[in-house]
């Protein structure tokens, strides 16, 4: 379940990248089969996630998330709001070095590719805020899980 909920918080984040979406994550039971619509999906989790796209069109970092344990949503809430402060402070140069860390190149692989020494390598990952989104990332999937288990 844990590689299922890092996979929402990819999406997650590559929503708040956007900056267009209001995001309301619902956490909770899906009822099966899944239908062809999210419209017509049934569960504590779809009836949930209607609810945080709600308030996320109040939230200030246009996320939300709302579970039958509202102190786990909360938490993993305040780190998504706070990833998406990060975010939304990286620069188009800090962005281009966080995909290329993501994507596994080492700091002197991302170096030669853009040009650039190895520290200013680093110096743009510690300033895009890279390694906060990556802690942000894990612990914000560990709580969605514990979140879903409870």
């Amino acid at each position: 379940m844990l590689s299922e909920a890092r996979a929402t918080v990819d999406v997650i984040v590559q929503l708040l990248r956007a900056d267009t979406w209001y995001v309301g994550l619902g956490v909770g039971a899906v009822d099966q089969p899944l239908p062809r619509s999210t419209r017509a999906g049934s569960g504590d989790a779809f009836v949930l996630a209607r609810e945080a796209v709600n308030r996320a069109k109040i939230s200030p970092h246009h996320v939300n998330v709302v579970g039958a344990n509202e102190h786990l949503a909360e938490q993993a809430e305040s780190v998504l709001w706070l990833m998406a402060s990060v975010l939304r402070r990286r620069s188009d140069r800090g962005w281009e070095v966080a995909d290329l860390l993501t994507e596994g190149l080492s700091r002197r692989e991302i170096g030669v590719k853009l040009g650039i020494s190895q520290s200013a390598v680093t110096q743009r990952a510690q300033a895009a805020g890279f390694a906060e989104e990556q802690r942000g990332r894990v612990l914000a999937a560990e709580l969605l899980e514990a979140g879903d288990a409870a």
